[in-house]
């Protein structure tokens, strides 16, 4: 049962509410979701230990100096594969205690958690929503923000699909088999979760005879953007908010001078 209060976000309601942050660039966060930041009273963000957390680096200066914040640090990120029981039970656990912590808070308080881009778009908070909305105990709201990859294909300078292109989306944490079948069949490429797979998804763009056309966007919309030809940088592991793109070319109209 969808439990989901419209006018959550109108007042400080208890409740949960996620906030998409955008590609980066505070300028580009919506109008509702910077209100909702300044006004925070309790702001919750994932983040690997020993780091400040992305989500919560983009607030920087917007929150209220009274505002009790709640670090979300992941058990385990790279240390063990993704696809390995271990790997899957200690996300689980972490996801419940997450999810049981923020239901007794919102049972009384408005929480805001912070999301790069949308949150529902390989955001950690979906693993929340669903556990919460289930529960059904407590206010869930969910503020849609521009997705990072929008933000790095305009960093390109050049659109991203024309026409009938056909614009796939994969992360890179694919097997190198699955990305070349996927990059065979689209017209346009957007692979995200870069870092560490980079080697990976250059081979699989070869395979595809594809690198000549890929970008590497690090940072994309930020101070530290980085926009390169793929093939013109190396296998150092680059941010996993990285994001390589392949841009369509497909049908257009031609200039009539």
């Amino acid at each position: 049962m969808s439990n989901k209060p419209q006018n959550l976000a109108q007042s400080a309601a208890p409740g949960v509410i996620c906030v998409g942050l955008g590609p980066g660039d505070p300028e580009l966060m919506s109008v509702k979701a910077d209100r909702l930041v300044r006004g925070a009273r309790h702001v919750a963000f994932f983040r690997k230990k020993g780091r400040p957390g992305k989500a919560r680096q983009l607030v920087d200066g917007l929150l209220r100096s009274e505002a009790s914040e709640y670090a979300m640090e992941y058990p385990v990120t790279t240390e063990i594969p993704v696809d390995s029981p271990e790997y899957v039970q200690l996300l689980s656990r972490f996801y419940d205690d997450w999810c049981l912590r923020l239901a007794e808070l919102a049972k009384q308080e408005q929480v805001i958690v912070l999301c790069e881009g949308d949150p529902f778009l390989y955001g950690s908070f979906m693993h929340l929503y669903t556990r919460l909305r289930e529960r059904g105990d407590v206010g869930l709201q969910v503020v849609p923000g521009i997705p990072g990859m929008v933000g790095c294909w305009h960093a390109t300078g050049q659109p991203i699909t024309w026409g009938d292109d056909v614009l796939g989306v994969m992360t890179g944490t694919l097997s190198e088999d699955e990305l070349v079948r996927r990059m065979e069949t689209a017209d346009a490429l957007v692979v995200m979760k870069v870092g560490r797979n980079l080697p990976r998804i250059r081979r699989a763009l070869v395979r595809a005879g594809r690198l000549e056309s890929a970008w590497l966007v690090q940072n994309g919309s930020t101070a530290n953007e980085q926009v390169e030809r793929l093939a013109e940088v190396g296998d150092e592991v680059c941010p996993y908010f990285a994001i390589v793109l392949v841009h369509g070319q497909g049908r257009r109209p031609e200039a009539a001078w």
